[in-house]
C-alpha cells in the first residue's frame, strides 16, 4: 500500500533521515519508535508530501508520490505533533472550516463534522472555544480534523505528547478502534514504548536517522532471547558498585534507572550470587531484585547503548 525506498533527507550537512526503507500493508498498524531527534517527524513529513526528500522513493499503491503528490493527498489523514487549530474558534467551527478545505459541503459536511466530533468524545463541548480546551482535548480535535474526509491511511506524529493520562488513554483506545474495527491503516510515531506495544502490529526502531531494527514485538525482543534483565533497587546509587558490575564478564549491559541499576545478563547465568557478593563488598544496599524477560526498552538499549528517552 505504502512503501519507501532509501528515503533520505539532508539539511545542509546534517543527515536527518538516512536511507530508510519502510512498508505498510492495508489495514496494518505500524509503529515508528525512537527518541526525540531520531528523524521520525522528518520522515513522515516526506511521506505526507510536506517535505521533499533529498533522494529516495515513496510509492502509494505502486505509484510514485514524489513525482505526483496528489496521488496520496486525498487518501491521507495527517495528525501533526503541534496543535494545528484556530484557538479563537470553537471546536465545531474548526472542524467545519477544515471540512470545507477537504471540499465537503452541505449535509455531507455537517454529517461528517458531527461524526468525528462524537468519535473523539467532545460532542457536548463542541461549541466551546478551542482556547479553553485542555491540551488533551485540543489533540482530540486535531485528530477529528484528520479523519473528516474518511482517509484510507492516517499518520499520527506523537499525538499524546504532554497530555493528561485520561486523554492519552482515550486517544490510544480510539486509534486501536479505528484500526481494528474500521480497518484504517495507521502509521504511529512515538517515543513511548508502551504505546507502540499496545497499538502496533509491526514496529520500526529508528535512531540518528536510521532504522536500526524492525519486526513484531516478539521478533524484536527475540534479539535478546538468550538474555534476561535484572532490575536492582538500591537504597542509593553507588558508582563504585556500578563500575564493579561493568567489569564482570557475564554482565553484558549496566544502566542506571530511577531506583537503582538495570543489568542484562545471559539467561540462566546464575549471576545473582556474584551480584550480592559485590554489593556487600562495596556496601551497596540492595532493597529488591526483579528478573524479567527482555522488553523493547532493553532491545533499544542493546542496539544503541542508551535508553529510549535519554
Amino acid at each position: 500500500m505504502l512503501e519507501t525506498e532509501a528515503l533520505r533527507k539532508v539539511f545542509k550537512k546534517q543527515v536527518a533521515v538516512d536511507d530508510v526503507n519502510l512498508y505498510l500493508k492495508q489495514g496494518e498498524s505500524v509503529g515508528l519508535l525512537g527518541p526525540n531527534g531520531a528523524g521520525k517527524s522528518t520522515f513522515i513529513s516526506m511521506i505526507a508530501t510536506l517535505t521533499k526528500p533529498t533522494s529516495g522513493i515513496v510509492t502509494w499503491n505502486g505509484k510514485n508520490v514524489i513525482k505526483n503528490p496528489n496521488i496520496i493527498r486525498p487518501t491521507l489523514g495527517m495528525v501533526p505533533q503541534e496543535i494545528a487549530l484556530y484557538k479563537e474558534l470553537s471546536a465545531y467551527e474548526n472542524v467545519k472550516f477544515f471540512g470545507k478545505i477537504y471540499r465537503l459541503h452541505g449535509k455531507k459536511l455537517e454529517q461528517r463534522v458531527q461524526e468525528v466530533i462524537e468519535l473523539v468524545g467532545l460532542k457536548d463541548r463542541q461549541k466551546e472555544l478551542v482556547n479553553n480546551y485542555s491540551g488533551g482535548m485540543q489533540r482530540r480535535i486535531n485528530i477529528a480534523v484528520a479523519l473528516l474526509h474518511e482517509p484510507e491511511i492516517i499518520i499520527m506524529d506523537e499525538p499524546t505528547v504532554g497530555i493528561d493520562p485520561q486523554s492519552r488513554n482515550y486517544i490510544l483506545e480510539m486509534v486501536k478502534k479505528l484500526n481494528e474495527e474500521k480497518g484504517m491503516t495507521v502509521l504511529y510515531t512515538s517515543h513511548y514504548m508502551e504505546e507502540v506495544e499496545r497499538l502496533c502490529d509491526r514496529i520500526y526502531i529508528m535512531d540518528h536517522g536510521k532504522v536500526i531494527a524492525t519486526g513484531t514485538k516478539d521478533e524484536l525482543t527475540g534479539i535478546l532471547s538468550s538474555e534476561e534483565t535484572i532490575n536492582l533497587e538500591l537504597e542509593q546509587q553507588s558508582k563504585v558498585f556500578e563500575e564493579a558490575l561493568r567489569e564482570q564478564s557475564t554482565v553484558l549491559k549496566v544502566t542506571e534507572w530511577e531506583k537503582g541499576l538495570r543489568l542484562i545478563v545471559p539467561k540462566n547465568s546464575r549471576e545473582l550470587a556474584g551480584i550480592f557478593h559485590l554489593a556487600e563488598q562495596y556496601q551497596a544496599a540492595i532493597t529488591s531484585v526483579n528478573i524479567q524477560v527482555p522488553s523493547l526498552e532493553d532491545v533499544f538499549l542493546h542496539l544503541t547503548g542508551r535508553r529510549l528517552r535519554d
